[in-house]
């Protein structure tokens, strides 16, 4: 038997190549994303640690304003600088501004602002809690004055001498005479940086001049992190709070894992599981008819005294070896995919921290796991009906499969149908609830493909009808094949029809957002012109 299961696969190399892709761009998908995920997580985990490595106590106001979604943290009483530099256990207390301003290039174009932030405040003059250094040109000395990110500066094509303008939103002249790097590298994920002095940061972006954003704090030499963040807290009024430069970096890690990186991975393990969905379809597809090309095959090796369970096992055996296969190969292309998204969200205006690409161990045990689980899983029900087979039953002709329109599935498909149907419409209407309507399209999705045997045969008769008519003997054939296993031919429609689906979820989605965006505007706008930011920066523009 092991023998014979070994022939088939060598004798069916490219039926079951073709099996192995819909398998491969499952599990590609999905290792994917994982390594896109744990690629960046691990990209920003090393950038928030070098920016907070000379930080040892981070000050800030422990006032909190959200509004739609953004949250925006109160400032402080510059006069606490002064105190907390004289505490025991501080060697470094730096006052910390940081607002938006975005910086223009040479061609007049603003420079981001198409998701990583564009960040204007003052030059840190110690450089043990600075993150940035200078590697060309000097800080700051006076008003007009600037140091950029060298990545800005070469996106920009700017350097040091060059005058160009920042909008805080206010447009403010300034002459770059700096350029830094933001510990090893170029810039900070995207992150647009613009350093002006003290004071007029302060001017610029503080609402009062004696406010300031932050406080970072260097220990002397002896102080631990918890001792010093314990010494601040209780010089610090209510509404300040502190935390140790640790702690600092984990929330950050945390604030990017919760706004950004949790949402990309989602976006992307849905098409994951699109993916795996329809490799499932095609999968049990291609056994079906491997089953029923072999009918013969396996009732001669009934007769010759095989039983029930070795057809059974050579069967899955078959469907084991192309899942093993496929998935290991899914997963050497997930790592060239995470590397095409890493590139793509890069030529986007969005570089991704992360220069390698990790396959780890738990990534290769999901992505194997699953592939191997859809593939078996969905040869089983072929793999049953080949070890039914009775000896010498396939040696004569066998009727019409009639076996997948019972009355019984009619009436269940349609009932789950109508039960989809129902809650769409009313989770999308009267409850409003996003949960009931996503349970009801996925029942709906469920009952027209438990439909698809018994709407396939009449459905072939009639869109087939032409084809018999006009195309001669091989209409009549496509059309009466068509018609002959409804479930072999429901299961291909099914497969394409979960594409289908998803094209249309998203056309409609684009299409209703656009909708609504038209009836808003057109209902809260009275005006002839209005005049917005081209981008998603946060500087806005100045009132004058």
């Amino acid at each position: 038997m092991w023998r014979t299961t070994i022939s088939s696969l060598r004798a069916h190399k490219r039926r079951l190549l073709g099996t192995c892709l819909a398998v491969v761009l499952g599990v590609a998908f999905l290792s994917g994303t994982l390594v896109l995920g744990d690629s960046t997580r691990a990209g920003f985990k090393d950038l928030f640690t070098e920016a907070n490595e000379g930080t040892d106590a981070y000050v800030r106001s422990a006032t909190n304003i959200d509004v739609d979604d953004l949250a925006n943290v109160g400032l402080l009483d510059e006069e606490l600088v002064d105190a907390i530099a004289a505490l025991d256990g501080v060697a470094v207390a730096e006052p910390v501004i940081e607002g938006s301003g975005q910086i223009i290039g040479r061609d007049g174009d603003p420079i981001g602002g198409n998701g990583p932030p564009t960040i204007a405040g003052n030059w840190i003059s110690d450089p043990d809690v600075n993150p940035y250094s200078i590697v060309e040109g000097e800080a700051p000395s006076g008003p007009g004055e600037v140091v950029i990110d060298k990545a800005t500066a070469e996106q920009g094509d700017l350097e040091v001498g060059d005058t160009t303008t920042i909008r805080t939103p206010a447009p403010v002249e300034v002459t770059i005479t700096g350029v830094a790097r933001f510990g090893s590298s170029d810039g900070m994920a995207g992150v647009t940086y613009a350093a002006f002095t003290l004071d007029e940061a302060q001017q610029l972006l503080m609402p009062e001049p004696d406010r300031v954003t932050a406080i970072r704090v260097a220990a002397a030499d002896g102080t631990s992190q918890e001792a010093l963040a314990d010494r601040i807290a209780q010089l610090l009024p209510d509404d300040a709070e502190v935390l140790t430069g640790a702690a600092l970096t984990q929330e950050q890690q945390d604030d990017i894992e919760g706004d950004f990186l949790g949402a990309m991975e989602n976006f992307l393990l849905l098409f994951a599981g699109i993916a795996l969905v329809v490799a499932g379809f095609s999968i049990y597809n291609t056994f079906s008819i491997v089953v029923a090309q072999r009918s013969r095959e396996s009732a001669l090796l009934r007769a010759l005294g095989a039983s029930r369970r070795q057809v059974l096992v050579s069967t899955l055996a078959e469907s084991l070896v192309v899942g093993v296969v496929a998935s290991m190969l899914g997963l050497l292309a997930g790592v060239g995919l995470a590397a095409g998204l890493t590139g793509l969200m890069d030529a986007m205006g969005f570089p991704l921290p992360g220069d390698s690409m990790p396959l780890r161990s738990d990534t290769v045990i999901v992505g194997m796991a699953l592939g191997v689980i859809v593939t078996v899983a969905a040869s089983v029900g072929p793999a049953i009906k080949a070890a039914r087979v009775l000896p010498l039953a396939a040696l004569r002709d066998v009727a019409i499969d009639r076996s997948d329109t019972s009355r019984a599935r009619l009436v269940a498909g349609a009932a789950v149908t109508a039960a989809g149907v129902g809650l769409t419409v009313f989770g999308a209407t009267s409850a409003g609830s996003l949960s009931l309507t996503g349970l009801g399209s996925l029942a709906l999705l469920v009952g027209l493909v438990m439909l698809g045997p018994v709407v396939a045969r009449p459905a072939g008769a009639v869109l087939g009808a032409p084809l018999a008519r006009f195309r001669g003997i091989s209409g009549q054939l496509a059309r009466g094949n068509a018609m002959r296993n409804p479930k072999r031919t429901a299961g291909t429609a099914s497969a394409l029809m979960v594409g289908v689906a998803v094209v249309a979820m998203f056309t409609v989605i684009a299409a209703s957002l656009k909708a609504y965006i038209d009836e808003t505007v057109d209902a809260a706008f009275a005006g002839d012109l209005v005049m917005v930011s081209d981008n998603f920066s946060t500087v806005g523009m100045s009132p004058e």
